[in-house]
């Protein structure tokens, strides 16, 4: 491609050449009219080649797209979802109503989608701008002036004048209407960046709040236990008293109880901190926000087997890459067409005299047409380093778009598999949290019978203790990874919904 950049600017010389040699031909043959528009018409046909197409992409520059995800095992049948079906509320999967509301009041309120928006409106402007071009541009003016001319030297004159003006390029070789397509390109860009964003917020809501009621059913578990230990340390201290147990035995409870209340402490700082940024995400202020402590309730979506992955073709970042890419290639095109001529035709009217009075009388009417061919010939080198500054830029981008989609193809291999192990980790936890109550329960029988030692409760006791909260971590994990894969996915699983 950079080869054929370098030789544009010979073609070109080659061509003037070509054109040169059949006018003088048909000069000495018909005279000097007809040559001239035959000289014209040889150098249009050996251009019309290089018109402003779009550079190809090398295919062994795009990444390979498998016909499914490892994780999902066959690919389901069906069509394949598009990146212009609807992705509706995935979040309404999760059937809970705080949470529908919280993420609408989000999308009407967050800061980030007002600025992707103003991207989107800037981007439309910039459209109209460029397609303005195609257009014919008119003017009209006014002007008075009075001096002194060489015509009647010492005698101040007065002119004035009224008229509009019409300019017009020709798109001859398509590079004004390559370059709209290209702004049109990058409004379609800031269209699925402005979705990216939309769904970013979105999935921020719901993992901010999901990870809020998990903080609420933890702190629910700890100051239960908290509770439990409390007792234990009542009936502890009631058996010293008697001079069953030892002092020690008071103080090992205590212990217990005091980290126990740390660790409730923990979580109420963390709560406080996840119903800020939720504030944050809502646009609103922290202060003025709250969100009561809630049974989570929330419903986990399954995930259907044999996920194509051809659903990537809908997630907005890896459309913006598209559009991106297809935006640089017609660029890089419109650079190589640089050493190529432009045709102008202009138009002109209105009325002009040296007296006010006059101005609009028949005899100061004036008016004039023209059209203006510019063909470069030298620039120093300036187009030429345009054309490889153009085809640098499409080289970028073609690997930013390889990258967009590799890390894509990661981010939804990377949920998967995390939601295939925390399925198992979670049937795994359930069986430790059975094993671990049936031993604290059998303690507590045995402690107050005097069969075991105190300290023997509390080991039952702490080991129940975190084989609940162990439970209740692997489910938040399981809630948070299913709405990072909705996020990898651009929205969900499949094209009805999501």
């Amino acid at each position: 491609m950079n080869q054929n950049n370098k030789r544009l600017p010979g073609a070109i010389t080659r061509a003037r050449g070509i054109a040169s040699a059949v006018g003088n031909a048909g000069s000495r043959a018909t005279g000097a009219r007809r040559p001239a528009g035959l000289a014209l018409a040889v150098l249009s046909a050996a251009l019309l080649a290089a018109c402003a197409t779009p550079v190809p992409v090398d295919p062994a520059a795009l990444p390979a797209v498998p016909a499914a995800f490892r994780e999902t095992g066959p690919q389901r049948a069906g069509t394949a979802p598009a990146e212009a079906d609807a992705r509706g509320d995935w979040w309404t999967a999760f059937n809970d109503p705080t949470l529908d509301e919280l993420v609408d009041r989000a999308l009407a309120g967050n800061a980030s989608l007002a600025r992707a928006a103003a991207n989107l409106a800037r981007a439309h402007a910039l459209l109209g701008a460029t397609r303005a071009n195609e257009l014919p541009q008119v003017d009209v003016g006014a002007g008075a002036s009075r001096g002194i001319t060489t015509l009647r030297p010492g005698v101040a004159a007065s002119a004035f004048s009224l008229g509009a003006s019409l300019s017009y390029e020709v798109d001859l070789f398509g590079r004004l209407r390559a370059a709209t397509d290209a702004a049109a390109l990058d409004a379609e860009a800031s269209t699925a960046l402005l979705r990216d964003a939309r769904l970013l917020v979105e999935a921020e809501v719901a993992t901010t709040y999901l990870a809020l009621r998990a903080t609420d059913d933890e702190r629910r578990l700890v100051r239960d236990t908290l509770a439990s230990y409390r007792d234990t340390l009542r009936f502890t201290e009631r058996r010293n008293a008697a001079g069953d147990v030892g002092e020690l035995d008071v103080v090992r409870v205590r212990t217990q109880v005091a980290a126990t209340e740390a660790e409730a402490l923990a979580l109420d700082a963390r709560r406080a901190t996840l119903e800020h940024a939720l504030a944050a995400l809502l646009g609103e202020a922290p202060a003025t926000f709250t969100l009561a402590p809630a049974d989570w309730t929330s419903a986990l979506p399954a995930i259907p087997a044999g996920v194509p992955s051809t659903v990537l073709a809908r997630r907005p970042d890896v459309t913006a890459a598209q559009r991106s890419l297809a935006a640089a290639q017609l660029r890089a095109g419109i650079a190589r067409t640089a050493w190529l001529p432009s045709l102008s035709l202009t138009a002109s009217g209105g009325q002009a005299s040296p007296e006010l009075s006059d101005l609009f009388t028949w005899p100061a009417r004036v008016w004039g047409i023209g059209a203006g061919l510019v063909l470069p010939v030298f620039d120093g080198g300036r187009r030429d380093a345009l054309a490889r500054g153009a085809q640098a830029d499409l080289d970028g981008v073609v690997a930013d778009y390889r990258d967009r989609v590799l890390v894509a193809f990661r981010d939804v291999e990377d949920q998967l598999s995390t939601l295939r192990l925390l399925d198992e980790q979670a049937e795994a936890q359930a069986r430790a949290v059975q094993s671990a109550s049936r031993a604290t329960a059998l303690s507590q029988t045995r402690y107050r019978n005097g069969l075991v030692s105190q300290l023997d409760l509390l080991d039952a006791q702490r080991s129940e203790f975190a084989a609940r909260r162990g439970e209740l971590q692997v489910r938040s994990a399981q809630y948070q990874t299913t709405v990072r894969l909705v996020r990898a996915l651009g929205g969900g699983w499949d094209g009805g919904r999501g």
